[in-house]
């Protein structure tokens, strides 16, 4: 260590972040992981039997993924080899392989500690399968995006992806009870002290980066929580538009709506404008509510949701974010039925399986006289002039028959469809026909 210190012109006794200084020293004194660390979890027992297997870290930022796979090789007595895919390439992989090979061969095991893995190509990725195989190397990578998006399929099978978990209150208040000890009580309200885990964000390493900074106020007038936003910076939400955040906000968004729950709906849609998410994503994706999970049930949620898109393309932000909010909640509000997705979805795998059928002849023009001798058209009916303005005949390919794919649910609009579907198929079967 006092190495690492010369390196980078520091003395040992220098000062440190408050982050780094209260890192834990044993896995015992990790918080907020025990689903993973517990005698009778995943890493418990590994550590137990001196035995690690190669390991996927999936988790938000400042949950304690380096600290874990340091203590990991602390716990097993491997030597601790830490880079960042950010700033490492081939030709330093290379020189750690090798010296990870030179380790081997005395008897010493290497636990390579890859941070941001996800941000290797697939190439570089493919270049640790063999020392894994080997036993050269037990790797351990650290990733906040999807292992299953990002990593390839052959590292996914030789590693166990371990998910950790952001902070919970109880772990946050338990680290800023650490670093009060190291130093002094906040002169923090409890509502001020509620709004600081909150401002975290279950990010263990950002609540401390805060903690310093109001330690270093040396003011002991105590703070109210608006006093305290003041005098910090706030944290942005973590939401990566382009990533996993992203895809699990429109989702919750989306199934909000679809359980008819306006509050919670409003809620992921507040999350993703806080997030800078483009509105006009999440307006194509209220129409797609409409059309989904709503459809004839209430004809005028996609007019809704147009509208609300139109809306947004006039006044632009901030107030058009108003017109999606609307358009939500009249999405969450309305009836549902996914009967016209569904028939839509029958139909088209009926149309792959039954190939290129012909219409029945009595549907067909007959633009020429040889078409006509051929029967095109022959004796259709037009409906206009039938009893009822309905002449029920059958409109599929003959060799098919008729097939029901659309069946309207017993709710809002679809109610009265399904009145008028129920009335021609009496009038069908009284004149039988079709």
């Amino acid at each position: 260590m006092s190495d690492l210190f010369g390196a980078a012109g520091l003395e040992k006794d220098a000062p440190r972040p408050l982050a780094d200084k209260l890192r834990p020293v044993v896995l015992a004194e990790v918080i907020g992981q025990d689903h993973l660390l517990s005698a009778d979890a995943p890493l418990g027992r590994m550590v137990a039997a001196r035995r690690l297997n190669s390991l996927i870290l999936w988790g938000p930022p400042g949950v304690g993924k380096t600290t874990i796979a340091r203590l990991l090789a602390d716990a097993t007595d491997m030597h601790f080899e830490q880079v960042s895919a950010i700033f490492t390439g081939v030709a330093d992989l290379r020189k750690v392989f090798e010296a990870a090979r030179g380790r081997r061969a005395t008897g010493q095991g290497t636990l390579l500690f890859v941070d941001e893995i996800h941000r290797f190509n697939r190439a570089q990725q493919d270049s640790f399968l063999p020392h894994m195989e080997d036993g050269s190397i037990v790797l351990i990578g650290a990733t906040t995006e999807n292992p299953s998006f990002e990593l390839n399929a052959a590292i996914l099978s030789r590693a166990q992806v371990l998910v950790l978990r952001r902070l919970d209150e109880a772990a946050l208040e338990t680290l800023l009870a650490r670093a009060e000890a190291d130093h002094h009580p906040l002169p923090l309200t409890p509502e001020a002290r509620e709004t600081l885990i909150a401002m975290a964000d279950g990010d263990g390493r950002f609540l401390l980066n805060l903690a310093e900074e109001l330690f270093a106020l040396r003011d002991d007038t105590p703070l109210d929580a608006l006093a305290l936003t003041e005098s910090l910076a706030r944290r942005a939400p973590i939401y990566d538009k382009g990533r996993e955040g992203h895809y699990n906000l429109i989702s919750a968004l989306h199934k909000s709506v679809r359980g008819s729950d306006p509050d919670a709906a409003l809620y992921w849609l507040a999350r993703m404008f806080k997030g800078g998410e483009d509105p006009l994503y999440i307006a194509r994706r209220v129409v797609r509510m409409a059309v989904e999970d709503i459809g004839l049930a209430d004809p005028q949620a996609m007019a809704q949701a147009i509208a609300a898109k139109e809306t947004y393309d006039f006044l632009g932000s901030p107030e058009g974010e108003l017109a999606i909010a609307q358009a939500v909640v009249y999405m969450a509000t309305a009836p549902k039925s996914n009967a016209a997705y569904t028939a839509y979805k029958a139909a088209m795998k009926a149309a792959g399986e039954t190939g290129s059928l012909d219409p029945p002849m009595h549907i067909l023009n007959a633009p020429t006289s040889m078409m006509k001798d051929l029967g095109y058209g022959k004796d259709y009916a037009y409906d206009h002039d039938a009893p009822d303005g309905f002449s029920g005949r059958d409109y599929f390919p003959e060799a098919m028959g008729r097939t029901r794919f659309y069946t309207p649910v017993e709710r809002g609009f679809e109610r009265e469809i399904g009145k008028r579907l129920d009335y021609w198929n009496g009038l069908r079967k009284k004149r039988g026909v079709g």
